[in-house]
């Protein structure tokens, strides 16, 4: 099979970064608990460098965890984190010798082909906020201080030789788990000034470690909020592209909605707050604002739409949307469903590619069986039971776009002579 876009999706990159990332966890954790089974490799790699690169495999896994949730959000920063991390991944694997690393080796090197492929799909631009910043160099700097200040007055605590017992310490310290294994030495004017700086160091971590959670919890948090009240996050918008908005909703929003489910992404933006929490616990994106309005359309970036839905059942409202939208984009599809068959060709005035009027053309159908025609039969048959068929969806939808327009023309249904025999 020939490697394309087509072929190679942006999904396909996130979930092998994910896989990648997963194996990588749990190959290390095999190396560090012994359970790896030796590879040809095994007798060319010291132990303790086998068990030294579980450690980082590990590590290095989670880390890879972050750069597929990178990618999964188009961050520009997510492709190059993964891209330093999957060869790296590739080593690890290769330095554990292990026959349960392979598979990871193996999927490092299938998984690069992919992320190259759709470099450019990862082009969202990551800009830390300043109170992100701010969180991160406080994080940074109270476990430099505590590592340099343990480690320099090393010679008052027992247990404390090396940096990293100092930085082991520090950690230890700023969780406030206190083991107790690192404990001042000795008693006088050179362990109170231990125990001040420990002191200092916990106030310090604890601080800076409750800033930076609280500074990562925040958008995680303001995401589940805005969900259960319908309302999108900027994160969320900066996200819509070629997608489908719906304005309103009515009668048809629902079938409307089912029937874009897989094949487009899809915004619905209602007034109702009620409304749109409910539609978007089903798990559709909403925006809770006015749909006619020119500020909540460019917010739902019709600018960039794929097509745009009018389909309430207020008709008015429906031109007011359709008005604002063609203003907005005059190139976006805008279809949408007139309540009263008179009001069709004002929608279409007002800016609509295709007006359908659904009264209208059931009447039409229901007229044309009533009176022996078998055209209607037939044509619910092939809009219901296609079963995904391209060529039967395409002449019912034909099908109907004739009939509509038949039904536009003569104001009802026409003459025994056109009927369906």
């Amino acid at each position: 099979m020939e490697l394309t876009r087509d072929w190679v999706t942006v999904r396909a990159s996130i979930a092998l970064t994910f896989a990648v990332a997963l194996l990588s966890i749990l190959a290390g954790l095999a190396q560090i608990g012994g359970l790896g089974v030796d590879g040809p490799l095994a007798k060319s790699v010291p132990a303790v460098i086998r068990q030294t690169v579980g450690f980082t495999g590990t590590i290095t896994g989670f880390a890879m965890l972050g750069s597929g949730f990178a990618l999964r959000s188009g961050y520009r920063v997510g492709w190059y984190s993964t891209s330093v991390l999957l060869p790296l991944t590739a080593i690890q694997g290769l330095m554990q010798a292990s026959v349960l690393s392979f598979p990871l080796v193996a999927l490092s090197v299938l998984s690069v082909p992919a992320l190259v492929i759709n470099r450019g799909r990862f082009d969202r631009p990551y800009s830390p906020s300043p109170t992100q910043l701010a969180a991160g160099a406080a994080l940074v700097s109270a476990v430099a201080y505590g590592t340099v200040g343990s480690y320099a007055l090393r010679d008052q605590f027992e247990g404390i030789e090396t940096i990293v017992d100092a930085f082991y310490f520090t950690v230890v310290t700023a969780s406030t788990v206190g083991y107790g294994d690192v404990p001042p030495a000795g008693a006088g004017p050179e362990s109170d000034i231990a125990q001040l700086f420990v002191l200092s160091s916990l106030v310090m971590n604890v601080a800076a470690f409750a800033v930076a959670l609280g500074v990562l919890l925040t958008p995680a948090i303001e995401a589940q909020l805005s969900k259960a009240l319908g309302k999108m996050t900027d994160k969320q918008i900066d996200l819509l592209d070629d997608h489908v908005l719906v304005l309103g909703y009515g009668d048809l929003t629902e079938p409307i909605l089912e029937e874009l489910t897989g094949k487009a992404d899809v915004l619905v933006v209602v007034p109702d707050e009620e409304r749109a929490r409910r539609l978007s616990e089903r798990g559709y994106t909403v925006l809770t604002d006015d749909p006619s309005d020119e500020e909540a359309q460019r917010r739902g970036k019709v600018e960039v739409a794929r097509a745009v839905v009018a389909a309430t059942n207020n008709d008015a409202e429906d031109a007011l949307a359709i008005l604002t939208a063609r203003q907005l984009n005059p190139e976006v599809t805008i279809v949408a469903a007139a309540t009263q068959r008179e009001n069709v060709n004002k929608l279409k005035r007002a800016g609509a590619d295709t007006v359908i009027s659904p009264a209208a053309l059931g009447a039409h159908f229901l007229a044309e069986s009533a009176l022996g025609g078998h055209g209607a039969e037939a044509l619910e048959a092939r809009l219901l039971g296609a079963g995904g068929e391209s060529e039967d969806l395409e002449a019912a939808a034909e099908a109907v776009s004739d009939a509509a327009d038949e039904v536009d023309d003569t104001g009802g249904p026409p003459d025994g002579d056109q009927r369906a025999q």
